[in-house]
């Protein structure tokens, strides 16, 4: 912005040190903006733009400028400042010494956003234009940008809003998104974000939840393209569940906490919109699942015989992991007062996990209740403990496993060479604790196909 050389000042008339100064500035002859009264002196900046492209933050500031370049500024009414400043003496006689100003317009919480997308340097993104009479909500729809469910427009205020949440460029590449493998910048997830709900402290969770779901061994391109009913499962462990106040508790894994809504949400809006998979396009599911709108809860650590399930993973304090799952399967135990016995339980839900007779195929999460989790807690059971013992549970013989065993054609081919075969492969079992506190009920959320044909879960650091 090139600015007049000499003296030039921003004042508001709702200001009474502005009001009080008013006799100082025309003395000296300043150009003067005002910004709620055109008719006060002799500049106009009703609109804001000079204050916000000189990041006045307090009226009255006073510049001094030369050869088109601020050189000193002096905020508030002080006559020393002033003096120095203008390097005229005796300014304001009969005016106190010192007086605090009032905060810009330009700074105001209701402009900011307003401000920054009309002088701001601007979104990256390609701006949509709607006919006036075009409906906003519905234009989303007609243009395929939702789940099914009505969205929140991504205005460039909202947009600019959600970039707040995190210290992250705009620019900077969060990913490279299947199925069509486009790269997706920060600004992006925050677009997907807002239309989702978030708020700008979810954004931290979403962008690793994306990092996350786009790391190859999660293999995002494959649970979109199969016919099985799997997506994505976003668990959320440290102190950023509680900072964006995420439930871990009472009705974990239903509807009614915005933080858990949103958060999945958004990363289902950032691979349909960003990466391209759309049901009934590269998403290919026979029947599918509620979850595949949003799944996404955090761990409750508090009171929980596990340490938790990132760290455990290699990922200590905030992060999330996701899991590519295909829907809840309640387990209920209301009797069990020892491990050995509730763990049994488990075992035998466990067992059916996409089919009784397909060992190492398919990964799972075991949910467990704080009522269960205390029978762990006061036995001193940990994770490893309880998995050691579900491994053992969950050795199932082979002559049962074939095809046609049971009289069903279902199961492995003939001539498998082991006594025995394990339900879960290696590290396909996640156990987390999580759910309200009253209720002997857990629950098994099964998984997609498990090892190098499938998916693995991942972990990553939730970053500011």
């Amino acid at each position: 912005m090139q600015l007049p050389d000499g003296l030039v000042a921003v004042v508001k008339r709702d200001c009474p040190t502005c009001v009080l100064v008013e006799p100082v500035l025309r003395g000296l002859g300043a150009a003067v903006w005002c910004q709620d009264d055109p008719t006060w002196f002799d500049h106009d900046d009703t609109d804001l733009e000079f204050s916000y492209r000189l990041g006045i933050e307090t009226v009255p500031t006073l510049l001094r400028v030369a050869d088109g370049a601020e050189t000193a500024r002096a905020v508030g009414w002080s006559r020393e400042q002033w003096e120095l400043l203008t390097g005229v003496a005796g300014l304001g006689e009969g005016l106190p010494e010192h007086r605090p100003g009032c905060g810009s317009l330009s700074v105001d919480p209701s402009q900011v956003d307003a401000l920054e997308a009309r002088y701001g340097d601007g979104l990256a993104s390609r701006r949509v234009e709607l006919a006036d009479l075009e409906d906003e909500h519905e234009a989303l729809f007609d243009r395929g940008w939702t789940d099914g469910l009505p969205v929140v427009p991504p205005t460039p205020e909202r947009v600019l809003r959600m970039l707040r949440g995190t210290t992250r460029d705009p620019g900077e590449v969060v990913a490279v998104v299947p199925p069509d493998l486009v790269p997706c910048t920060v600004e992006k997830v925050a677009v997907n974000a807002v239309m989702a709900g978030c708020l700008p402290e979810h954004l931290p969770v979403v962008l690793a939840a994306l990092e996350a779901a786009s790391a190859e061994e999660f293999a995002l391109h494959g649970l979109l393209a199969t016919t099985y009913f799997a997506g994505p499962v976003v668990v959320v462990n440290g102190p950023v569940a509680g900072r964006t106040g995420m439930n871990s508790g009472v009705n974990v894994l239903g509807q009614g906490n915005r933080a858990n809504a949103t958060i999945g949400r958004a990363l289902q809006l950032v691979v349909r919109n960003v990466g391209g998979g759309r049901p009934g396009e590269v998403d290919r599911a026979t029947l599918g699942n509620p979850g595949k709108y949003t799944f996404c809860f955090a761990e409750r650590e508090q009171d929980s015989p596990f340490a938790p399930l990132a760290a455990d993973r290699g990922v200590p304090g905030d992060a999330v992991t996701v899991f590519a799952g295909s829907g809840v399967q309640p387990v209920v135990d209301q009797l069990s007062r020892d491990p050995e016995s509730l763990a049994r339980s488990f075992a035998v839900c466990l067992r059916v996990n996409a089919h009784p007779k397909l060992p190492m195929a398919f990964d799972a999460m075991l949910v467990v209740s704080p009522e269960h989790g205390r029978v762990f807690r006061e036995a001193s059971w940990d994770r490893a403990r309880l998995l050691a013992e579900l491994d053992g549970l969950l050795r199932m013989p082979a002559g049962e496993l074939v095809r046609g065993a049971g009289g069903m054609a279902e199961g492995l081919p003939p001539g498998t060479a082991a006594d025995e075969l394990p339900k879960f492969r290696p590290g396909g079992l996640l156990v987390i604790h999580a759910g309200g506190d009253a209720g002997l009920f857990s629950a098994v959320v099964g998984g997609w196909v498990a090892g190098e044909t499938g998916s693995a879960p991942v972990t990553r650091e939730v970053r500011a």
